[in-house]
């Protein structure tokens, strides 16, 4: 069941983090419904814009209705990540979203609160929510590249201003996390002085944390025996996960972390079975796998268990 992103956002609110879990293909379709119904965790599927090239928006939106009808007890929004203004359009006029993000977050204050603005006023007379972002995380994430050196946590007088003047409905903000695998050096790790500073502005107002991958090490050990040459690549402290939920933040991004999982099957597959070919054969392990990270995500994120509940509250605001 496809839901409104804000109906999930006031159910999560100070208690958990809903999963927002980036997609492409079929494989990790089947493997993220898994998950979520192993674990009973409603959630958030994510297409950016890159995917919707990828695989093509209409395939993707088709195989999401299809995976509605598969796991018809799945409580989920749909959402664009990372959208420029015209791809929101695009989302907002098509029907199927739930939410849209509009990253304007390069440009200066006064540009991305009336791109913004702008975003927001043709998704709300759809009924549709808009996350747009403040300051800027490092790294890289498919056509999102900002250097360390630009980097920028988000100021918690400007969110203020920002949301205000804006009208979107909720805010990734930039609190030390970063786009890609490698996300800090030595022991840094999510500003939660900032988090706090930005929901003492904006009390009950749903934040949201990109880069939130944890890049686990076993997966990057595991892919580099079986051929890789990932270095150097550290992410977000899961532990941080549940402490940020009960800031305010509704909503954390994960995507490298499943793109690990599917490289790790995938490397391991074929170097231990060199005469196989059929594309089948691993990606019905990949399936199984990331059903198991998903759902152990989820656990961390305190979405897990909530499914019944969350039921309950949309039946009560029905």
């Amino acid at each position: 069941m496809i839901v409104p992103t804000r109906v999930l956002f006031e159910h999560a609110y100070g208690k958990y983090a809903l999963g927002a879990y980036n997609i492409n293909n079929l494989e990790q379709i089947m493997g993220l419904f898994k998950g979520c119904i192993d674990s009973q965790a409603p959630f958030i599927i994510q297409l950016s814009k890159g995917a919707r090239g990828y695989a093509d928006k209409r395939m993707l939106e088709a195989m999401i209705r299809t995976a509605e009808e598969i796991f018809p007890e799945a409580v989920f929004a749909v959402h664009l990540d990372h959208g420029d203004e015209q791809t929101c359009y695009e989302c907002i006029e098509s029907g199927f979203y739930s939410s849209v993000m509009i990253d304007a977050s390069h440009d200066p204050f006064e540009e991305n609160v009336a791109i913004t603005k702008r975003v927001v006023d043709a998704a709300h007379a759809k009924g549709i929510s808009v996350e747009a972002e403040l300051g800027m995380l490092g790294g890289v994430e498919e056509d999102i590249k900002v250097d360390e050196k630009n980097a920028c946590l988000t100021d918690p007088e400007e969110a203020y201003e920002f949301v205000k003047l804006s009208g979107c409905d909720s805010l990734a903000c930039a609190i030390g996390t970063s786009h890609g695998a490698y996300k800090f050096m030595g022991g840094q790790g999510i500003h939660f002085d900032r988090v706090k500073a930005i929901q003492d502005k904006l009390p009950g107002y749903p934040l949201v944390m990109h880069g939130s991958s944890s890049v686990p090490q076993e997966e990057v050990a595991r892919i580099n025996a079986a051929g890789g040459s990932i270095k150097g690549s550290k992410g977000v402290d899961t532990a941080q996960y549940l402490p940020a939920a009960k800031l305010g933040v509704c909503k954390v991004n994960i995507d490298t972390d499943g793109r690990l999982v599917w490289t790790r099957v995938h490397r391991e597959y074929f170097q231990n079975s060199p005469e196989k070919f059929d594309l089948r054969d691993p990606g019905k392990i990949f399936i199984k796998e990331y059903a198991k990270f998903i759902a152990s995500r989820n656990e961390l994120l305190g979405s897990a268990g909530q499914l019944a509940s969350v039921k309950e509250y949309i039946l009560a605001k029905a």
